[in-house]
């Protein structure tokens, strides 16, 4: 076997270009969307921001779960080593599978579609225009990843700059700091009008889908300079930056436009800067959206194929995939097959009537009932493990990873009921049933060589 095979990752990654790597996949084309839907929802400031803390509360939840994990088993292979320590290589597999077909490589065929349509619209390059240019930049960030891991984050790191700077409008501009002046608007009082619980979980589920992604933080582990006591501060300190922008994007959208004209808006930060700078706002919203789905596409590309990685180091029937390039600092052959994986997911959307919706529809029940098996880990591993001294524990244990717990679950129903009054949960059941053959091919073949 090549020597190369069996090389492993080395710490070359600096904890700023982890956090704009965290921050990158977290903060997506979600928040130009989600505060609307928040906002129709609750119709109430205070419950609207109540909301969003809630859900900072949830992920910070969960990244603490991730910073026990990783600093006792920093891995690339992040939650997928996880649930290998936990439950076995039969569970992991089964996680990698889907990570590999359906859970990052949908999630980025789904921003490349965001990407695809919001570049339509300042260059279309005919009928399958948002096709065309989400397949072009599936191969130009996949030639970045292959030429190795400083250059995709030294560019990760340019575009979450970008991306946050475009934020920071969006905030100057509804507490009128920059543009023109805004017209006044009259608040009802926070709290005034208090939804069903219902309404309140329906909320928290888009508020959750938007915070979404610090998990992956998990992937680069075993790269970050410091080594596992720097994991925590990267974890932490992303939720945090991630927290106070969100926070003030949502109040600068209510301070501009007001709750009800929030709500009924399908576009908020566009009108929010049409306001300031006429038509001009809204397409440099345009650009910042393109560029929001441009760093997340990067990030999940960076943290997607460490799981494809250690999938093929884990089973020697896909050793091929399992090889780490030390020169480079990225598993090469697994950004190709991940990348393959992404361009035939787009090419099935393609055909369907909206390409987003549909890898939507594909993810995240998937997505959802996986994290939650990583949040019984940490107690598996706490009783496995009783004697480990520990870099970092979870505060308030058990009360926290339980609530990380009760999340995953909540959001793991939602998706499927989603998915299912769609008609499309059958597509992820039938790629894992594919995934469970696969799993009992390489058993065979494992005892068969035995």
């Amino acid at each position: 076997m090549n020597n190369d095979a069996r090389k492993i990752p080395e710490h070359l990654l600096s904890r700023s270009g982890a956090i704009a790597i965290i921050v990158g996949i977290v903060i997506g084309a979600g928040i130009f969307k989600t505060p609307s839907m928040v906002a129709g929802i609750t119709s109430d400031i205070g419950w609207m921001m109540a909301i969003w803390i809630a859900g900072s509360i949830v992920s910070l939840a969960g990244a603490l779960c991730y910073a026990e994990l990783a600093t006792m088993h920093p891995n690339a292979g992040g939650d997928y080593h996880f649930l290998n320590k936990a439950y076995g290589k039969n569970i992991s597999f089964l996680y990698g599978w889907a990570k590999a077909t359906v859970i990052n490589t949908g999630s980025i065929a789904l921003l490349a579609f965001v990407f695809g349509d919001y570049m339509t619209k300042v260059l279309p390059l005919g009928n399958y225009s948002t096709v065309i240019w989400a397949v072009m930049i599936i191969v130009a960030l996949t030639v970045v990843n292959l030429i190795g891991i400083h250059l995709s984050a030294s560019i990760q790191s340019l575009l979450t700059l970008f991306e946050v700077a475009g934020l920071l409008v969006v905030i100057a501009v509804g507490f009128g700091l920059f543009g023109a002046p805004l017209p006044s608007v009259e608040h009802t009082p926070p709290f005034s009008n208090t939804p069903s619980v219902g309404l309140l979980g329906l909320a928290l589920v888009f508020v959750l889908l938007t915070f979404g992604g610090w998990n992956e933080s998990a992937y680069i582990s075993a790269e970050v300079k410091g080594g596992s006591k720097s994991i925590v501060s990267v974890i932490v300190l992303s939720i945090a930056l991630i927290t106070v922008i969100y926070l003030l994007v949502n109040w600068a959208l209510i301070a501009g436009l007001g709750i009800e004209k929030l709500a009924s808006s399908k576009a908020a930060p566009a009108e929010l800067l049409a306001m300031a700078f006429g038509p001009l706002g809204e397409k440099l919203l345009g650009l910042f959206v393109a560029i929001a789905a441009l760093t997340s596409i990067n990030a999940t590309m960076i943290v997607g194929a460490r799981t494809t990685y250690a999938l093929g180091a884990d089973w020697d029937s896909l050793r091929f995939i399992g090889r780490w390039e030390s020169a480079r600092g990225s598993p090469s052959l697994a950004i190709i097959v991940q990348s393959a994986i992404c361009l035939a997911l787009v090419g099935f959307g393609a055909f369907q009537a909206d390409g987003f919706d549909a890898m939507v529809e594909f993810t995240a029940p998937v997505f959802w009932f996986f994290l939650f098996l990583i949040g019984i880990a940490v107690f598996i591993l706490r009783m496995k493990h009783r004697e480990v001294k520990r870099d970092f524990s979870i505060p308030l244990y058990p009360l926290t990873p339980l609530l990380f717990c009760i999340s995953c679950a909540y959001l793991s129903y939602s998706s499927f009921a989603y998915a299912h009054s769609k008609g499309a949960v059958y597509i992820s059941i039938y790629v894992m049933l594919l995934g469970l053959v696969a799993l009992l091919f390489l058993n065979l073949k494992r005892n068969y060589k035995k």
